[in-house]
């Protein structure tokens, strides 16, 4: 398969490696992909919307009016849900949304998602990338350099507070870490960048 140019800090090319096959040349799966994708959304509700029922609105302890003689409806609560300010039937509570997804089909949906974008032209690799302090505009004159645009995702091999600092400031740039790597990560940004020992890790931890 085609390798990957490897680039300095100042965005020139250094050199080129050859990605993992097992996760930059995947078959497609779509299914796989659509699946974890939906299983991390959920995951990321917070379920914590919730009503009241009858049994739980304050008041309405006793009949509003005699069951007969007024003319009126019969009633024998306010807190009805048929009255204004009363309990709310079949509302929502507070639940989990996540589900699980089969490992395999996880491994699988990743290395859709890595193929895909490595496919597209949208995975770089950096010699490696060090910062003595946080300097936003040293992550910002990267990527120009780079020819990078939209939402990109810094993917090193341990986290880089330095880098984290720096790329915060920038908006639709995100840092991680290859142990972290998920596919909704990999789909809510338009450029992968690896550190060449990002890379590696990568391989050590889903290569297999």
């Amino acid at each position: 398969m085609p390798k990957l140019a490897i680039y300095n800090q100042q965005g020139e090319q250094v050199g080129q490696i050859a990605p993992p096959a097992a996760l930059f040349k995947a078959p497609l799966k779509k299914g796989a992909l659509y699946h974890t994708a939906v299983s991390q959304a959920a995951r990321q509700r917070q379920g914590s919307a919730t009503t009241k029922t009858r049994g739980q609105v304050r008041g309405g302890g006793s009949k509003p009016w005699p069951q007969k003689g007024t003319g009126r409806a019969r009633h024998g609560s306010i807190r009805s849900p048929l009255w204004v300010g009363g309990g709310v039937t079949f509302g929502p509570q507070p639940r989990d949304f996540g589900y699980k997804v089969p490992k395999k089909v996880r491994r699988a949906a990743l290395s859709t998602a890595l193929s895909a974008k490595n496919k597209g032209g949208k995975v770089l690799v950096l010699e490696e990338l060090t910062l003595d302090r946080p300097h936003t505009k040293g992550v910002a004159s990267l990527l120009k350099s780079l020819n990078v645009t939209g939402k990109v995702l810094f993917v090193t091999a341990e986290p880089d507070q330095n880098l984290i600092k720096s790329a915060r400031n920038i908006p639709g740039v995100t840092v991680t870490f290859s142990r972290l790597l998920n596919v909704l990560a990999i789909l809510n940004h338009d450029y992968l960048v690896f550190t060449r020992e990002g890379l590696q890790q990568l391989e050590e931890v889903y290569g297999g």
